[in-house]
């Protein structure tokens, strides 16, 4: 698996790093010209191979950039168009973020330091890289605060997790919240710090005294305590289990509503992310999504949809509930991770993605379980795996 490891690079190189940068930002706005022209002419849109062509030769003509640097810009470019769907992306200027990409082979780590183009940049090496590491196709990068980074994707052998060690038959699923950023299906709650909420106060006033770099300050500080505290929690839960089933929530869907604030205050997106690689480097583990529909509303004991479950957005306030069939009193998200374990147990037994708690939906077997992280043609192994040597429930 392809990691990246990121270190800062020291002050001294920002004036070097930032012309590069400006070369950057005139390659790509010729792109955008070139391809806004292109579309309003009615011509046949460009590739990034095309673009390349027109941008050959560049550097010789005295634009302080690599050649493979300029490719890359030229593809990427292409790349983001095409995901946006838009005929044109917007310019880059000033107050652009720097960013200079590279390609696999033309960085190389020497003596604490990064050779590129032959000057080093020394950086504050907080981790060393793996021996005999080759840097891949990674990039320099620019924070709000002017700082600069380079960013060294680098391939990693991932852990095994053995059949029948005590990783293999420990698995836990998770109800992601709010309030509580994870409820594991034994009980336990990890309580979201909620980092943006108490420095609201502190952000407001510095805002209104428009001392922005100040402000810029604290979002920083903001972004770096809840990657501190995912990190924490992500590799808590990844030492202690092998194969954990999440629900597939969607933050972006969320992130429309009113709850938009604390969705992104609570970073569920990343958090799941380095779960994912997380439990594939340390112990050879697996993070599966699993299809949450009714897991708060159905009853982990008895399995039916009693009347008495909390129904709509009418019943979000309602925390704790009763089932009128068997009589057990549920925690709500405790009652959605045990039927999200279940859910992801019966999809790996069976084959099949379970849309609905009882009645799953059969499906070719690379759609069955999302895999995060991980490659179909593996899923597929792994699946088999998992159906012959899980202990039972």
């Amino acid at each position: 698996m392809q990691l990246t490891y990121r270190y800062r690079i020291k002050d001294k190189h920002a004036k070097r790093l930032n012309s590069q940068a400006q070369a950057i930002n005139l390659t790509w706005n010729y792109c955008n010209e070139t391809q806004m022209k292109a579309a309003r002419d009615g011509r046949k849109w460009l590739s990034g191979y095309d673009l390349w062509k027109l941008v050959a030769g560049c550097t010789k003509q005295g634009l302080d950039l690599h050649s493979h640097s300029a490719k890359r810009v030229c593809l990427q470019y292409d790349k983001s168009r095409r995901q946006h769907k838009k005929p044109w992306l917007r310019w880059r200027s000033r107050r652009s973020l720097g960013w200079v990409p590279f390609s696999t082979g033309h960085v190389a780590h020497r003596d604490g330091g990064f050779v590129f183009r032959g000057e080093r940049y020394e950086v504050w090496l907080h981790r060393p890289l793996p021996k005999g590491a080759r840097i891949g196709a990674g990039s320099f990068s620019q924070d709000t605060r002017g700082r600069w980074y380079i960013n060294c994707p680098v391939e990693v052998s991932e852990g095994v997790c053995l059949p029948g060690s005590r990783r293999w038959t420990r698995r836990v699923g998770i109800d992601l919240g709010l309030k509580d950023l994870t409820t594991l299906s034994t009980g336990e709650k990890v309580e979201v710090p909620k980092f943006y909420r108490k420095s609201e106060e502190r952000l407001a006033t510095v805002q209104r005294a428009r001392k922005t770099k100040r402000a810029r300050a604290i979002h920083a500080k903001i972004a770096n305590r809840r990657k501190d505290f995912l990190h924490k929690a992500s590799a808590k839960l990844a030492e202690e289990y092998g194969f954990i089933f999440v629900g597939d929530v969607s933050p972006s869907k969320v992130a429309q509503t009113r709850m938009a604030k604390s969705v992104h205050d609570a970073g569920w997106s990343r958090f799941r992310n380095m779960l994912a690689w997380k439990l594939r480097l340390r112990g050879g583990g697996m993070l599966l999504k699993v299809s949450e529909h009714l897991t708060t509303q159905t009853c982990s004991e008895c399995g039916p949809l009693p009347s008495s479950r909390p129904r709509g957005i009418a019943g979000l306030g309602i925390r704790e509930w009763t089932c009128d069939d068997c009589g057990t009193a549920h925690d709500r998200d405790v009652n959605a991770a045990k039927n999200i374990l279940r859910c992801g147990l019966t999809a790996l037994a069976e084959g099949a993605l379970t849309s609905r708690l009882g009645s799953p939906a059969f499906r070719p077997r690379s759609s069955h379980v999302l895999a995060t992280g991980a490659p179909k043609r593996q899923r597929d192994i792994d699946g088999v795996l998992l159906l012959k040597l899980m202990p039972p429930l």
